[in-house]
């Protein structure tokens, strides 16, 4: 397996009104990203992840049982299903986030993540899930109403290209899950997300890097762009970037523009930083009891 390994970061606007059908919603975004992760295999990405929930609006801005039907089975629905076909076309590793449907209603916030063979290897559910106001009157990031917590732990999982995890949105203020993919091997850290201005934007470049510092890996981190109607919740900021384990930025994206940016992981720079800090090393897991203990 090659030391560089090229990575593709998707944000993109919703196209659509919210008032409109789940179905239009889901048909004109999946249409548009398959446009995208071509376009990010063209600039030779090898590992592509999408933003959270890329096929329709962040509708967890209302409360609305429509958005339902918006949910599907994986690996068996048909959006993974036409993903692995794309992933074994293109030859890439694709993170796919999409609202998972277990049985007849009990709902799930995933990502499942396809090896460049077509193959699913398996998926992460959301672990944080929020129950946020923000200052718009009627809006905020009701997820309760939508997710059940995730309940598959954290994952890494071993592709074509290196071994990754992921961390969706909300989880990324939470140290201890990331720590926890770093001590299962993972060497980038995907983070698809849906957040706006005004909110947590002074942290979008702050928390994640110091995650990738603080476990030697690299990390991922995806946000949608622009305004969704008719909710007008706030400006999604986009600035989707890769930073590296010493929390220098490899390549960033713009604020409000849909875009496709391919920057570069290294492994053999993970083992130089690992090997300099030995976080690993001087861990001292005896002494963390209390940390599972529901305090205070």
């Amino acid at each position: 397996m090659a030391d560089k390994v090229m990575v593709g970061l998707i944000q993109a606007k919703n196209d659509v009104d919210g008032n409109e059908p789940v179905a239009m919603h889901k048909k004109v975004a999946i249409e548009k990203h398959i446009k995208l992760v071509k376009e990010a295999k063209d600039k030779g990405a090898q590992i592509v992840c999408l933003q959270e929930i890329f096929y329709g609006p962040y509708f967890c801005t209302e409360q609305n049982p429509k958005w339902y039907d918006a949910a599907e089975e994986i690996p068996n629905g048909p959006t993974t299903t036409l993903f692995q076909d794309l992933a074994k076309e293109l030859g890439i590793v694709i993170v796919l986030p999409i609202y998972e449907r277990v049985g007849i209603s009990t709902y799930y916030n995933t990502a499942a993540v396809i090896d460049a063979d077509g193959s699913y290897l398996g998926k992460y559910r959301k672990q944080h899930i929020p129950h946020v106001g923000v200052a718009k009157e009627g809006c905020g990031f009701w997820e309760k109403y939508y997710f059940k917590p995730g309940n598959l732990g954290y994952p890494v999982f071993d592709t074509a290209f290196g071994k990754i995890g992921v961390y969706i949105c909300y989880d990324r203020h939470f140290p201890e899950g990331a720590r926890l993919l770093g001590l299962k091997g993972a060497e980038i850290v995907f983070n698809p997300s849906a957040t706006v201005a005004g909110l947590s934007e002074y942290l979008w470049k702050l928390e994640q890097p110091a995650h990738a510092v603080a476990n030697g890996y690299y990390l991922a981190a995806i946000n949608r762009v622009g305004y969704e109607a008719p909710w007008d919740m706030g400006e999604f900021y986009g600035q989707s970037y890769l930073v590296d384990p010493r929390g220098n930025f490899v390549v960033t994206a713009s604020r409000d523009k849909d875009e496709v940016i391919v920057g570069e992981v290294d492994k053999k720079f993970i083992r130089e930083v690992r090997d300099t800090w030995q976080f690993y090393r001087d861990r001292r897991p005896e002494t963390y009891q209390e940390m599972t203990a529901l305090l205070p």
